[in-house]
């Protein structure tokens, strides 16, 4: 088997016990490298208002691409393991987190289907934060709406096409507001701890 795309995005907004939140973000990218066959490409790193607005402090947040031979849940089995020993805790939907590692896509793949996925894609902001899918949601539903993905995503995987909405990373990014990918800004990486 020769692999798939797998686009990860990565964010924190919770210290933990690798220290601030870049620290966390850099952690994380060496722990989910070890899912990839092959090269991975790292976004910069992006400081980003939490979402919802008023829902903790500033996150930062990156993106990642890399070809896997792993399942979807392997792969979200594997992300949340990460998650699970940074110390996450789900305690409220959208709140603050030591480490929030999305499976965003995993090559053309809709699960568990176009209806399925269509519908959570759909759902007002409202609803949307107050349930939560029982199953993955791939691509994953919210992804055209959010800057603090697109915009990360958008260094490492500009050319991926959402298989439903039939749009790469580049045009979902550049349709948003101006506003919502002006507030994500680049920020400095930490320096490897040794």
């Amino acid at each position: 088997m020769i692999g798939q795309i797998a686009l990860i995005a990565l964010g924190s907004n919770d210290d933990s016990f690798q220290g601030a939140v870049a620290e966390n973000v850099a952690w994380a990218v060496g722990r989910v490298s070890a899912m990839a066959q092959g090269p991975v490409r790292v976004s910069p790193f992006y400081a980003t208002p939490a979402y919802p607005a008023g829902s903790g402090p500033d996150f930062v947040n990156a993106a990642m691409a890399f070809t896997t031979v792993l399942d979807a849940e392997a792969m979200l089995a594997g992300l949340h393991a990460i998650e699970a020993e940074a110390g996450r805790l789900r305690r409220i939907r959208w709140g603050q987190r030591s480490l929030d590692l999305d499976l965003i896509a995993l090559g053309d793949q809709v699960l568990p289907d176009a209806a399925t996925q269509a519908h959570w894609r759909q759902l007002p902001p409202d609803a949307q934060a107050q349930i939560a899918p029982d199953r993955l949601i791939l691509p994953h539903p919210r992804l055209q709406d959010r800057s603090f993905v697109l915009v990360p995503l958008a260094d490492v995987a500009p050319d991926w096409q959402h298989p439903l909405l039939g749009l790469n990373v580049l045009q979902m990014r550049d349709r948003l507001p101006e506003p919502d990918r002006a507030s994500v800004v680049g920020i400095a990486r930490p320096s490897a701890k040794g």
